[in-house]
């Protein structure tokens, strides 16, 4: 297979150590994986605003950039659904079918796609594990608390083949962190006490790190601990997976 990885905007500009981790994960798992030079924005920000009419010029180029490949993938949940839903350039129907039924993000890539049964990392820390919103209730990586049903976690699956990883229960398993694209500007005293609430239920579960797969959400939390000066940390779901960070 031939993989197009594609990175958001914001973690090219504020966390390419994110974009760094999934490619040579994926490269590690033996995934032949192309970079297209000329991606940028999905045209999420816009959609999200209710502009979506705005964004046609961000769906051609991303057609252009990623049309050809057998799957695409990414470490951002919220990007991928907003592809999986929005995605469409007139005269290429065919073209944005193939992308929007394709595109996978990274933990669901590696469950679903590639069924990895084991990782070659270890990360001998306490981890509590926070999942977007567009991933849980968009992407459906892990079931919702509030339903009666069976239990899973891709991103949950993966972290239990990290060695000497303990992953620590959250009170609130499932709960927004309160960014929210533009919410965090429009509603800004909401969204960050919602960012509070839930970096203090990692604190009271003893968690050293905050860990997600959606890198939007862990800089919202990042921003609430630094102001707190607070010593816990955030780490993207690839870094911990490519055994990149040190122990």
């Amino acid at each position: 297979m031939k993989v197009g990885l594609f990175i958001p905007c914001y973690v090219d500009q504020f966390y390419p150590q994110v974009a760094v981790a999934s490619l040579q994960l994926l490269e590690k798992l033996g995934v032949e994986v192309d970079y297209p030079l000329q991606q940028t924005c999905c045209g999420q920000p816009m959609a999200n605003s209710g502009f979506a009419s705005l964004a046609t010029g961000c769906d051609a180029l991303f057609a252009r950039n990623f049309a050809g490949y057998d799957y695409i993938v990414s470490p951002s949940g919220s990007c991928v659904l907003h592809i999986k839903d929005h995605l469409q350039v007139p005269g290429q129907e065919a073209e944005t079918t193939h992308i929007r039924n394709h595109i996978y993000e990274l933990s669901e890539f590696l469950t679903d796609v590639l069924q990895v049964k084991e990782l070659p990392a270890r990360f001998p820390h306490k981890v509590g594990f926070h999942l977007g919103c567009h991933g849980q209730r968009g992407l459906q990586l892990a079931q919702m608390s509030e339903l009666a049903a069976p239990a899973f976690s891709k991103p949950g699956y993966l972290l239990s083949l990290v060695q000497d990883l303990e992953v620590v229960p959250l009170s609130r398993p499932d709960e927004c962190c309160g960014f929210g694209g533009s919410f965090c500007v429009t509603e800004e005293a909401v969204s960050a006490k919602m960012g509070q609430d839930r970096v203090a239920d990692h604190q009271a579960n003893g968690a050293e790190y905050i860990a997600g797969a959606d890198v939007s959400c862990l800089m919202h939390l990042e921003g609430v601990l630094r102001r707190q000066k607070s010593p816990l940390q955030v780490i993207h779901l690839a870094q911990i997976l490519n055994g990149q960070v040190d122990a």
